[in-house]
Order: C-alpha cells, then structure tokens, then sequence
C-alpha cells in the first residue's frame, strides 16, 4: 500500500490477500465470511463471471474494473479456504500458472523462463494462431503422461452449461479427425434433424420430441463452430437483440394505451415489424 498526506491510499495484491485473511479471522472476522465453505461461495463466482461478460458486452470499461475486481476476490477466497485446510495458498496457484505459461509458449519462452522471452523473435513471426493452438494441446497432453487415463471428452466438465459443453465435446472430438469434412454436410445433417424432429412432433411422444430437439440442438452448435463463432456469443446477442426489440414494443404499446397480452396475433406482428424498424432508423 502506498499513500501520501492529500491522496487515498493506494492498494496492492498484498492488501488484498490481509483483508481475506481478516475477514476469515475465527475470532474478528466477518461472520458471512466465516460460515463459507468452498462450494458454497460457487453461485457467487459464476455469477461475478456472467456480469464480467456483461460488462465487456456493454463496453463499460468503469463497470469491468468493478466486476473484474469482484471476479479476483472470488480466488483470493478459493485460495484463503483451501490454504485454511493445508491445501495450498494463492502464491501457490501464481507459481503453477506461471509454469505453465511458460512451458506452453515455447515459441515465446523458448526455455521455459521468463528470461528467455524474445529469443526466437524471428521464428515467433512466422507461428500462426492456429498453429499456437494446435501446439498448446499437445503439450497438454505431455503434460498428462503418468497421468490417471480418462477418456478424451470426459477432461469436459459435466459442470459447464449445456451449450459450451456441447461444443467443447464437438471440439475436442474434432482433434482427433472425428468431424464433418465441409460446411455443406452440416446443412444436410440439419434438414434431417429438423425431419426427425418434425416426425416426433407427429406421433406426439415428448421423450422423442426432447430427443430429436437435443439432436437439432447438438447439430446447430456443430455448424456455429465450423463457421467460426461461438454459439454462447452468437446466442447472447441474439438475446439482447430480442430483449432490446421487445422493449421497443411495449413503448409503442404503452404510447398507444394497448395491452400486448389482448392483441390478436396479428397485432403483435404489428408492433414487432415497427419496433425493428424504429431501432434500424436509430441505429442509421
């Protein structure tokens, strides 16, 4: 901490880590500290993660350095609780990224040290993104030699949502050669689910129908990774896009004295065809 006569103090990493271990004091600490455990505090740090995106998605630079900052206290937190228990600390978790940064960008630390960082400056121009990438994967898996064996789309948490899980499996399955040749298959492969599903709809069966929706579902997220963008990305703006349009709709309703909920289909249609059209002249 740092600080003179006429300014506020100036915190460091160091102060954070005192103010945990103050919070988590058994005799002077906070009592909510106190009564966390390590998975009780979980909701919490998926929820500091999803207003860390929000804020980058909005492009509030004031609000990311709030969030990141609430996102950081959740690993000093992690770390207070797991060194509490003998486990191991944050100086702990900084040395083992650092090794494996280094370890992983040999094109940058060509000896695995910090020092050795510009050495092969020349040979760093002409390594691709893609070729970083492929690089990376296959020091992961040196890494994992000796290791406990377990098969390659089990190393994907059963934990993440339902559609980055599904096209973390798609992509690590595609690491192996296990994947569609060309864009024009996945268009084919999308007409027959959508067939499948329409058919399950028919006979009316809701396993089927969950099934065959799963299926479409799965296929949709193989085709957002073969055109390059994430699934969860392009979904979300499609989510503020509705959000943003549906909001212009119930302003011209309100203007008007309607209630959206008694508008025929029709009318709804309405508002909706306007509503984008407001927002296009906004934007222009």
């Amino acid at each position: 901490m740092s600080y003179s006569k006429h300014q506020a103090p100036v915190y460091e990493l160091a102060d954070l880590l005192n103010i945990m271990k103050s919070l988590r004091d058994p005799e002077r600490g906070c009592p909510w500290d106190l009564q966390q455990t390590i998975n009780t505090i979980i909701p919490y740090t998926l929820e500091e993660v999803y207003e860390v995106i929000e804020a980058i998605e909005a492009n509030d630079y004031l609000q990311l350095k709030d969030e990141l900052g609430d996102l950081l206290f959740q690993i000093i937190f992690y770390t207070q609780l797991t060194q509490e228990k003998g486990q191991f600390g944050f100086t702990e978790v900084v040395d083992n990224l650092c090794h494996k940064l280094l370890r992983r960008h040999p094109h940058v630390f060509p000896e695995a040290t910090i020092l050795s960082a510009g050495q092969m400056v020349n040979e760093w121009k002409k390594i691709s993104a893609d070729e970083v990438a492929i690089s990376w994967e296959a020091i992961k898996a040196e890494e994992k030699v000796g290791q406990l064996r377990i098969g390659l789309l089990e190393s994907v948490p059963t934990t993440f949502p339902a559609l980055m899980r599904s096209y973390k499996l798609q992509k690590k399955a595609a690491s192996t050669g296990f994947d569609w040749r060309e864009i024009g298959q996945l268009w084919e492969k999308l007409a027959e689910e959508e067939q499948e599903l329409s058919q399950a709809i028919a006979t009316k069966d809701r396993t089927a129908i969950e099934d065959e929706l799963g299926d479409l579902l799965f296929t949709v997220v193989n085709l957002s990774r073969h055109l390059q963008i994430n699934p969860e990305t392009a979904l979300r703006g499609a989510n503020r896009k509705f959000t943003r349009r549906f909001h212009v709709m119930e302003e011209l309703a309100k203007e008007r004295s309607l209630n959206l909920s008694l508008l025929d289909e029709e009318g709804l249609e309405d508002l909706w065809i306007e509503a984008k059209k407001k927002i296009a002249l906004a934007v222009n």
